[in-house]
């Protein structure tokens, strides 16, 4: 498989480690003449055009080059959070280096929109690139760069505190991700106290949260203020390039969410209590397992995982299973979960090399397929869209990018037989992952409509956010489950949310994700070569079409309309009460 992009512009060993090396390149770029009469000229020669074409690729070179240098910076970090020198090597490139280059980016798309041959340009993506430049353009303030520059320090300082976390149960200690597991026990009594644990923990931490957030709402109103906007959440959303949907989309989403999915989480968590033999769920009941049924255990260790993987992807696609063996034999996996690694997981992609990173906290759950699954999805859709010209066609919108991950999770249910060597096992692990599937969504329109709320009302109290999110996590949260006397507790949800934190108003994009994701998936299943087909297609166009275009190719709407999602919800209830039938006979 042909991958590392072989460089014309920078030197094959460039390292772009200080700005006294970068700037020459920049300078170059900004150098480049081709205005030479051609205002006077009635059009603008193939030559000229020619010229213009390879001024892109030779700047898509040098960005290639600084996004992955700065991927290696993060992914290092984050495997080893306590290493002082790989967060000072972080810190001087987003401190020091980012701040730099800022302005000359800047003038890049100036001088780009500058050419006199613009309208009469064409390649597949260039009017999605233009317009994107232009709104870059509109919202670029020097003032911001300072203030930008802090937070992507503040940024990091998420997951420095909560990748430490760690308790001792029965003499052992357990990193977060691990503690989890033992929330499935069949004993109530030793969930809960591995619960009253984690909330501990995240006690000690959580004023130090709340000061974070609120050092973060203050500067990212500034930035907004500073770009001519009232508030950091329209500012955001131009800067996202969200063009195809804006606020009213995403009001729509969650009261859509409401109507249709929260009677099927209302009916999974009656469901749950139900075979638990409970009245009612507490917060340490969510994940239980009834008494006499172990966790699903589908793989030990990191070289299980990425082997089962790699055979389940080959199942499906024998493209899928090359893109995760690539990656295997490069190294581009850490997976396990250990103290001193930065919580959560995800999918780097690499500009140059073309084979991705993929971070997780695997302990051997069922979740951890998930994720796997999850990040498995990005790595190929990193692959499909490395061949495309320009970085900048590769950089997919988050929409697009979640629909790639969250296909497979549901996808990859069809090859789930190299992880599980018993039908039971294999019934319960879809069961489940329907399950999460449609329980996610009330989680994902909660934590969005909190973003909304916390970024209009700038200058709000602890106390008043507290209360907001309570009201919001109150109507996303089925009745069966019980919280009273725990409402002090309710606030260290959102906090785990390092989105909130790192990625603000990145978490949108899952929800309308999941939902074409089930549409994906309801196509594999009735035509699994066409639907497998579709979704390859779709991925392969990155950045160089609208959201809805991709969609379209995948064969799904990009649509959160009530009755779409009515519809979409009566028919996965159904295949998973396909599953639990079999279950049931068992």
């Amino acid at each position: 498989m042909e991958l590392i992009k072989k460089r014309g512009f920078v030197p094959s060993d460039f390292q772009p480690t200080s700005f006294d090396l970068i700037e020459p390149y920049y300078n170059q770029l900004l150098n480049t003449d081709w205005n030479g009469g051609l205002e006077s000229q009635p059009s603008v020669s193939q030559d000229e055009h020619s010229k213009f074409a390879q001024w892109l690729a030779d700047r898509s070179e040098l960005e290639s080059c600084l996004d992955e240098h700065q991927a290696w910076l993060y992914v290092a970090l984050s495997c080893d959070t306590e290493n002082t020198d790989k967060r000072k090597a972080y810190e001087f490139f987003v401190q020091e280096i980012y701040p730099k280059i800022a302005p000359l980016d800047d003038a890049l798309n100036a001088k780009m929109l500058a050419y006199p041959g613009l309208d009469s340009y064409h390649e597949p993506g260039f009017d999605r690139l233009l317009r994107m430049v232009r709104n870059a353009r509109e919202l670029y303030r020097e003032a911001n760069i300072p203030l930008q520059t802090e937070l992507k320090g503040l940024e990091t300082q998420y997951a420095a505190k909560t990748g430490s976390l760690t308790i001792v149960y029965g003499g052992q200690e357990y990193t977060l991700p691990q503690a989890q597991n033992l929330l499935k026990s069949s004993d109530r009594t030793q969930r809960e106290a591995v619960y009253r644990l984690i909330m501990d923990a995240r006690a000690k931490i959580s004023e130090d949260l709340q000061d974070l957030m609120d050092r973060m709402l203050d500067l990212r109103h500034r930035v907004a203020l500073n770009a001519g906007f009232a508030n950091y959440r329209d500012y955001r959303f131009r800067e996202l390039n969200r063009f195809e949907y804006g606020v009213e989309e995403c009001e729509t989403f969650h009261q859509s969410v409401r109507d249709s999915f929260m009677p099927l989480k209302e009916h999974i968590d009656h469901n749950k209590a139900l075979i638990n033999g409970l009245d009612r769920l507490r917060p340490w009941d969510l994940k239980a397992l009834p008494a006499g049924l172990k966790p699903l255990h589908p793989f030990e260790g990191q070289k299980d995982l990425i082997q089962k993987s790699i055979a389940a992807f080959q199942q499906l696609d024998p493209f899928f299973g090359d893109c995760l063996s690539t990656m295997d034999r490069m190294g581009r996996f850490d997976l396990e979960s250990r103290k001193g690694k930065a919580p959560g997981g995800y999918n780097y992609p690499m500009m140059e090399s073309g084979a991705p990173f993929v971070f997780m906290n695997a302990t051997g759950s069922m979740e951890d397929l998930e994720t796997m699954m999850h990040e498995g999805g990005h790595a190929v859709h990193s692959f499909l869209v490395h061949p495309l010209r320009l970085n900048v066609y590769r950089q997919t919108p988050s929409e697009t990018a979640e629909l790639a991950s969250m296909s497979m999770e549901l996808l990859s249910m069809a090859a789930y037989p190299h992880f599980f060597g018993i039908d039971e096992d294999r019934h319960r692990a879809c069961h489940e992952q329907i399950q999460r599937a449609l329980g996610v969504l009330p989680w994902i329109a909660c934590i969005d409509a909190f973003q909304h709320w916390m970024y209009t009302h700038p200058g709000h109290s602890r106390n008043d956010r507290s209360k907001a999110w309570q009201n919001l996590l109150s109507q996303y949260t089925s009745p069966v489950v019980d919280w009273s006397g725990l409402e002090d507790w309710m606030d260290y949800q959102w906090q785990g949310q390092l989105h909130l934190f790192e990625m603000p108003f990145y978490y949108i994009e899952y929800g309308f994700a999941q939902i074409g994701a089930l549409g994906v998936w309801r196509n594999s299943t009735n035509n699994p070569i066409h639907g497998l087909a579709a979704y390859r297609k779709a991925l392969a166009l990155g950045n160089t079409v609208s959201i809805n275009e991709v969609y379209r190719q995948a064969g799904v709407p990009f649509d959160a309309d009530h009755a779409y999602l009515e519809e979409l919800a009566k028919w996965t209830l159904k295949k998973m009460q396909q599953h639990e039938d079999y279950l049931h006979r068992t």
